[in-house]
């Protein structure tokens, strides 16, 4: 089936309709809308997209693959780009140079090459600590116990802010059993706090098109949301 990308309005229309979850997700679990950010997922889709949603005020976009994401970033350097696929070591010096976030960290010597190759002029690198909080053999990140293991390494980096957690976790039949593997990567980041208040980690990447509401229930303050704004993804194969 030949990809058919979505009208302008309708676009916004499912923008409109993502942010108004969001804002139903943080009344219900009685917080400030603002605590809550929307990262639209632009991966293979065409920078007219972007423009749009960032005429529309979306400031946060996330993509996955390196290539792709550095013709959109060259064209929009205005916008705040975030890294969220898997990290091979030939790409860190590309995402160290042209991203201000980076959520898929999962492993310290990742975190080390990203460290030395962020340009010094640049503002330290935001990043996240990947979380396989099912632990999912199928699924890259680090267990919790890992986290604990080698999290005081990777705040020690230069040139790198760690900021806190992001977590991919299996998908459950129904809200509330979600809202457990949330509420543990919540606990994590919550533990990680307590014993080290000076690290001030601050975010909880967590929540995509079919959990959302699960995850700012249990405290996301970064939900990234793809398909239920740009539609189905596009077929790379071609």
């Amino acid at each position: 089936m030949t990809y058919q990308p979505p009208s302008i309005t309708a676009l916004t229309q499912r923008y409109q309709s993502v942010k108004q979850r969001i804002k139903n997700a943080c009344l219900q679990a009685n917080r400030p809308i603002e605590s809550v950010t929307l990262l639209a997922v632009s991966k293979t889709k065409p920078i007219e997209q972007i423009s749009v949603l960032a005429q529309h005020g979306q400031a946060c976009f996330g993509e996955n693959y390196l290539q792709e994401s550095l013709t959109k970033i060259a064209q929009c350097p205005e916008l705040e780009w975030h890294f969220i696929g898997p990290i091979q070591s030939n790409k860190t010096k590309a995402i160290a140079k042209h991203f201000q976030w980076v959520h898929s960290v999962d492993r310290l010597k990742i975190a080390q090459r990203l460290s030395r190759q962020r340009p010094s002029e640049m503002p330290p690198l935001n990043i996240l600590l990947e979380v396989n909080i099912s632990e999912e053999k199928t699924k890259a990140g680090l267990t919790p116990t890992e986290v604990l293991q080698i999290v005081a390494e990777i705040v020690a980096l230069p040139n790198l802010k760690l900021r806190g957690l992001m977590a991919i976790p299996q998908k459950q039949a129904d809200s509330e059993a979600q809202r457990l593997p949330f509420r543990q990567v919540r606990e994590l980041l919550e533990q990680l706090n307590t014993q080290h208040p000076e690290w001030k980690l601050d975010t909880l990447s967590m929540g995509m098109s079919g959990d959302l509401e699960a995850a700012i229930m249990e405290g996301a303050t970064l939900v990234r949301i793809g398909t239920d704004i740009f539609g189905a993804r596009e077929d790379r194969s071609n």
